[in-house]
């Protein structure tokens, strides 16, 4: 049975009085979920896959397997991977072993069909196709009680600025969302906005731009259990910001994960590491920008984040396995290490900036001595 997660609580404001006691006893739980796209990755666009492909009831055994560090979500893509054919496949597995579906994205992006766009796509019919494919995702979040749906519109957007009517491919999208959503009411999507990759130019290429569809998405909202839980408060439309794609976008990450938490839309998040601005390499957590991440982590303390941890990878060379232990263990190191920080130090460091000169710098040398 779905429940409407209630994310107003990121949107506190705390005192300094109340910022340090809230860092002295709350701590991340690092609630991990794993994509099954990645399980067996297909390939790209320059080779062939390096491994043999397998079924969903294959990967799903290969799953079971990945509790032993930490993970106890999965998400799957409608129809393509979860569907109401195989969801006894996703019920069985978290029987097994606790491991339940949390995210589900749309599949809106592989289809030749959905060359020219999904939602936001100019001929009708393709925009019907991806309106049906949204509302029976959306049915099956409820009927799976996952925490949200997902919406990637990576082949939603545009070549060429000149000639693009910006307006009718937002409003088009948009009014697509929410007609969908007006189908089945009450259940969260999250858009995960992606400067690139692989339309040239994503519909939604930044946080601010994510942030801002969510707000226009709600407002075009007519159900009314949907104008029921808004007047409530509640964020119907969210994000689920991936590290990867922020810093493709040259976005600070901690800044936009935390502009998403002040706006109470952090539904669900996306972990990986990323060279900045790069092509979309989903690598594992701290293999590069190791302090982006970390801040990432300490912003989401900050904010009392307590939804899940999606780690998102390309896993080419290595099993999946040995990759998910890997980003276990590099987010469970970056946990212990800001829990070891002088919270109430890093505070006045902020708020007193004239009389700590040079504090917060000797804090993050000081971070980084072996042994400590």
């Amino acid at each position: 049975m779905y429940t409407l997660r209630d994310l107003r609580y990121q949107r506190i404001l705390r005192s300094r009085k109340e910022l340090a006691e809230h860092m002295r006893s709350f701590r991340l739980d690092l609630k991990l979920s794993v994509g099954i796209w990645y399980f067996t990755p297909g390939g790209g666009r320059f080779h062939e896959a390096y491994v043999e492909p397998k079924s969903i009831k294959q990967r799903l055994e290969m799953a079971e397997g990945l509790a032993e560090y930490g993970v106890s979500g999965i998400e799957a893509h409608y129809p393509a991977e979860v569907n109401f054919d195989n969801l006894h496949l996703y019920r069985d597995l978290e029987r097994r072993c606790g491991i339940r579906l949390v995210g589900v994205p749309f599949s809106h992006f592989y289809e030749r069909g959905f060359e020219f766009g999904s939602l936001s796509n100019p001929n009708p019919a393709v925009r019907d196709r991806a309106i049906r494919i949204a509302v029976e995702g959306l049915r099956l979040v409820s009927e799976a009680g996952a925490n949200c749906a997902i919406s990637w519109p990576g082949i939603d957007g545009y070549t060429y600025s000149l000639g693009t009517n910006f307006h009718w491919m937002w409003s088009a999208f948009e009014e697509s969302m929410a007609a969908a959503m007006d189908e089945v009411p009450g259940v969260r999507i999250a858009i995960e906005p992606k400067p690139y990759e692989p339309a040239p130019n994503n519909i939604y290429r930044t946080t601010a731009e994510g942030i801002l569809a969510s707000m226009r998405v709600e407002g075009r909202l007519k159900n009314p259990e949907n104008r029921r839980l808004l007047g409530e408060g509640h964020s119907l439309v969210a994000l689920n910001p991936e590290i990867g794609h922020v810093r493709m976008g040259f976005e600070d990450a901690p800044a936009a994960y935390a502009l998403t938490a002040m706006e109470g839309r952090l539904a669900h998040i996306h972990v990986n590491s990323q060279p900045m601005g790069n092509y979309d390499q989903d690598l594992n957590v701290g293999v590069v920008e190791w302090q982006q991440t970390e801040a990432v982590l300490y912003a989401l303390k900050m904010a009392g984040y307590a939804e899940y941890f999606g780690i998102d990878i390309n896993p080419e060379r290595m099993p999946v396995e040995k990759a998910v232990a890997i980003n276990s263990r590099a987010l469970s190191i970056m946990n212990e290490r800001i829990e070891a920080l002088p919270h109430e130090r890093i505070i006045e460091c902020y708020l007193e900036p004239d009389r700590h000169r040079g504090e917060m710098e000797m804090i993050l040398l000081e971070s980084m001595k072996p042994g400590r």
